[in-house]
């Protein structure tokens, strides 16, 4: 066997020992930046069905994210409107405190949308890019019901509730609308709202252009506006900001926990594709989300 023979036989053999996980690591050390994707309606749920974004889903793939070899950043994709602001901190804290302990640097993503819990996510990160055409913000907090008092009177249909605690029954549809109950849930609503300022104007000290008035009212904006306002800081994409950052031969790992289908996130567990009334409404719910900010 001639010598450029052998040279090639064992060039081959070193690339497909390459592919081999760990092994490849080894014979081919390469810097990379983990990726984690929220996207979705962020909300805690026992239906294990539905897709979206929640803590208890994400738990185990930050710290991995984080320990990825030869780790450089870690950049998360945010494509969501909201949801709740439990899920947000219990997320983010988890982020902060590892992108501390293990000096790794946080760059945020937005696509289409990173809306009022979505902007909360992306405040975990220390950069946050946008698209010309992302809607970036919306600091607030909102609460939506339906008033069916009016309704179950005009079909003759009496309600029936019978609580031990004057204010166990809050904010029944099927009731007349109380003043305290208002109040109440007002007072929760600016409790939250003020924690959500806080933790944007300590993520984003230094950066914000406007008061409290224009930026923390619930007003959104698209990408390039929220450069211009210190909600976000540039426009960029992924790939693109991270190569000049760390070099074109940096390498991307998807640490993004298994995704489901929508179509599969609708039906349930047993693969009956009838849907119940609960996941009607939860799935109206989730496109009414969407739908404030015209998508």
């Amino acid at each position: 066997m001639s010598d450029t023979t052998e040279t090639d036989g064992k060039d081959r053999t070193v690339e497909y020992l390459k592919k081999i996980p760990f092994l490849g690591e080894w014979l081919e050390p390469t810097d990379k930046v983990a990726v984690l994707r929220f996207a979705g309606i962020i909300a805690d749920t026992t239906v294990m069905r539905r897709a979206g974004v929640n803590w208890n889903k994400f738990r185990e793939a930050i710290p991995d994210a984080f320990d990825v070899k030869r780790l450089r950043a870690v950049a998360i994709i945010i494509n969501s409107p909201g949801g709740a602001p439990a899920q947000c901190s219990l997320i983010t804290e988890q982020i902060v405190a590892l992108s501390k302990e293990k000096k790794i640097p946080v760059y945020a993503f937005v696509e289409d949308i990173a809306a009022s819990g979505g902007y909360w996510l992306a405040c975990a990160a220390d950069e946050i890019y946008v698209q010309d055409t992302s809607i970036v913000g919306s600091i607030g907090v909102i609460s939506s019901s339906f008033g069916l008092d009016q309704f179950i009177k005009k079909h003759d249909v009496q309600r029936r509730v019978y609580t031990s605690g004057k204010d166990k029954s809050f904010l029944d549809p099927f009731k007349p609308e109380k003043e305290d109950d208002v109040q109440r849930l007002k007072a929760i609503q600016a409790d939250m709202h003020e924690s959500f300022k806080t933790w944007v104007k300590s993520r984003r000290a230094g950066k914000l252009s406007g008061d409290d008035n224009e930026l923390m009212e619930g007003a959104f904006w698209t990408g390039r506006d929220a450069v211009h306002n210190g909600i976000a800081d540039h426009v960029g994409h992924v790939v693109t900001v991270m190569k000049e950052k760390f070099g074109d031969e940096i390498k991307f790992v998807d640490c993004t926990p298994e995704k489901k289908s929508f179509l599969s996130s609708l039906l349930p567990l047993g693969g009956d594709s009838k849907l119940d009334l609960g996941q009607i409404v939860e799935v109206a719910e989730e496109r009414s989300a969407w739908n404030r900010f015209g998508l």
